[in-house]
Parts: C-alpha cells; structure tokens; sequence
C-alpha cells in the first residue's frame, strides 16, 4: 500500500465493481480506512479477534448473530462498530444493515450494504488491492520525449512546467502534468498515465491552466507510455558533485515499485537550456541503452593515444 486510502475511495471504487448502497455512519467518510501500513488485514469476513478494516458480513454471519442472546448480541455488535472500526460491508440481508444504522452513525463507522455475494466481494476486493499496492502518485511531469517516458521531478516552483511546456512546443508529447499515475504493470515495466480528471492539462506559473490538446493538437499527448528514465531538477548551489561525475554525469538509480528507474540529475543555473539538455539526455540514454558509452569510449583512445605515446588531439 503505497498511501492511505478513505473510506469514501474504497466505497466509491466499490460502486464501480458491485451493486452496494451507503447505509449509516456517513460522519466516517474521510475515515482512513486503509492505512499506508498496519498488521490487521485491510478485508475479509466478520473476525473480532484479527478484525479486518473492512468487515464483510454475509448470510451465515447474520444466522450466527440471530441466534445470540440479545445481550451478547449487542455486546458483539458495538465491538464490530465503534472505534478502532473500519466500515462494514453486509450482504444479502438489507433488513440486517437497516438494523445496524443507528450505531453506525453513534460512531460514525461507515456501514454500506450489497446483494453480492461475500465471496464475490472478496475477490473484487482482492483485485482492488492489487492495483493498489502495483500503483503510486508521484509529483512531477510526465512526457515521451523521442519516443521514450521521461519522468521530470523537482522541487515545487523549480521551473519542471516550463521545462515541459518548452519540450512540448519543440514536437514532444505530454502524457501526464503534476500527479502522474505509475503502475507495475510486468515485473520490471512501470507504466505511466494520467487521471481522467487532468488528461490535456498544464499548470504554468503566470499562465495558469493551459489545454495541451487544444493548443498543440491531438498529437501533443500521448495516453501511456512505458517510463524510462527520471530526470531530477537540483539547484546548482545544493549539488555535491563527485570528480567522476565529469565524465559520467550524475546519474543514479531510483526504485519505485520495486523497479529500479535510471535518474539522471540536471543542475539549474541561469543560461542553462534545459529542453536541449534533456533532449541529449535522452538521446544518450537511447545510446547507453544499445551499449555505447562516451566515456568508456574516451578512456579507450586516451589508453591508445598513451600506448603508442602519441599526445592527445
């Protein structure tokens, strides 16, 4: 799980996949439902002892309530929804979630109800924290520069919607501005997209939102693309640079996902033209990609040049 999710999300999410209905406890919508990290499973069917964030209750779950006394009965049922609670998710049985309302909304626990099937449930759930923990929002531009996803991170305000904007205008695609989606999608591909709500989209300091599409045309944007390599925007004055980086530039490698993302760092400093810089990054990239290495190549004539005594042209 790579950021806590609400309850509201889950059950927005949950609309998509099956028939279900909001019951009671509506105060607890902004409720974390699923934290970034924690012990407890974040679903599964009714269990007091490692009670799951979401509990699910099912037909053979009511049965065994029904046959309580009423005291234990409302015992167990307070445990079920008052805090640390999640949300509650009944099947089949709407009488049983109408029952439970009012101490879904005494402790505002979210309690939402379905025809579905537990079983069922369970494995749209199942599917749901999958493209959970396969996916992460990270701040910064996403474009296919050459063809290749080029990641732009930086700090807020160091000039990455400029950068983009310049690139765009020099015959490059923009695929996602400020918040782009990655998604494992194979073991050692991350993929990158952009949500509905910002697709075309460019945020420009002193421009204010720009349509990308309208602008450029359709051939400006780009769905998806496969990210390949991450380009830092620093400072000049925060740089630490390393004698070798003369030669081999500042490169490292970033994981996101468990997939290891070359990163390149470009130290900003006035006069510096950053679109043709990323540019030749990237055509470098392309050329490390195919085995070529300038450097490697420059130590390989300067030991020729000292092997046959020679000086250096």
């Amino acid at each position: 799980m790579n950021q806590p999710v609400q309850a509201q999300t889950v059950f927005q999410r949950l609309e998509v996949l099956i028939d279900v209905c909001w019951v009671g406890g509506a105060a607890g919508a902004a409720r974390t439902l699923w934290p970034e990290a924690g012990n407890l499973p974040l679903f599964g069917r009714l269990n007091w002892v490692q009670a799951p964030r979401l509990q699910i209750v099912g037909s053979e779950e009511c049965r065994f309530l029904d046959r309580l006394e009423p005291a234990v009965r409302e015992s167990l049922l307070r445990r079920l929804l008052e805090p640390p609670a999640g949300a509650v998710l009944i099947c089949g049985d709407s009488g049983q979630a109408e029952a439970l309302r009012g101490l879904a909304d005494a402790f505002g626990t979210p309690l939402w109800h379905t025809s579905v099937a537990p079983a069922a449930v369970v494995e749209q759930l199942g599917h749901y924290q999958h493209e959970l923990d396969a996916s992460t929002v990270l701040h910064g531009e996403l474009l296919e520069v050459f063809g290749m996803g080029v990641l732009i991170t930086g700090a807020s305000g160091v000039g990455k919607s400029e950068l983009a904007l310049e690139l765009i205008s020099r015959g490059h695609r923009l695929i996602a501005d400020d918040t782009p989606t990655l998604t494992r999608v194979a073991p050692n591909v991350l993929e990158g997209t952009c949500s509905a709500t910002l697709r075309d989209l460019l945020e420009v300091r002193g421009l204010g939102i720009l349509n990308i599409r309208r602008m450029f045309g359709d051939s400006a944007i780009k769905r998806n693309k496969r990210v390949r390599l991450i380009i830092e925007l620093v400072k000049l004055e925060e740089i630490r640079a390393i004698p070798e980086s003369r030669l081999q530039g500042l490169r490292a490698n970033r994981v996101i996902l468990g997939i290891g993302v070359p990163t390149i760092t470009l130290p900003i400093a006035p006069g510096r033209n950053l679109a043709v810089l990323v540019e030749c990054a990237v055509r470098d990239h392309i050329l490390r990609l195919g085995g070529y290495r300038a450097e490697e190549d420059l130590m390989a004539r300067m030991q020729k040049a000292m092997a046959e005594a020679v000086p250096c042209e």
